[in-house]
């Protein structure tokens, strides 16, 4: 039987790193500092996840159905995942404070368009966003 190689030191928690690699057929092994795979490290159940989100296509309903849990689960499994990867999530809150920004320029872009404001002007208001 074999065992999926951990991603954590028991002891402090820590990534851990590979450091041998062997071949089982002619006992090859090879000694190094070797980067393991980034969904390697993951957790069992987000690895499980992860392939019935790609089995379905990322398509939410789907993973729902699949997996019996509802969309605020899948998108919080989701975000988990993200965050385990080393990436950002972005909170409610600072899409709506995009969006708002998003708004206002696309004002000060129709305001000088109309000839409300010159081009100095609009690109000193987007400036100040």
């Amino acid at each position: 039987m074999k065992y999926k190689a951990p991603g954590k030191c028991p002891v402090c928690g820590e990534k851990l790193i590979i450091t041998k690699l062997g071949c089982p057929k002619c006992s090859t092994a090879i000694e190094g500092d070797f980067q393991p795979c980034e969904f390697c490290r993951l957790p069992e159940d987000d690895l499980e996840f992860v392939k019935v989100f790609i089995k379905c296509r990322g398509n939410i309903k789907d993973v729902e159905k699949e997996l019996g849990i509802s969309y605020p689960t899948v998108r919080g499994k989701l975000d988990s995942v993200i965050r385990s990867l080393g990436f950002d999530v972005p909170t409610k809150e600072s899409v709506k404070e995009k969006d708002q920004k998003e708004v206002v320029r696309n004002e000060i872009l129709d305001q000088l368009s109309k000839g409300e404001i010159t081009a100095k002007e609009a690109t000193e208001k987007i400036k100040n966003l």
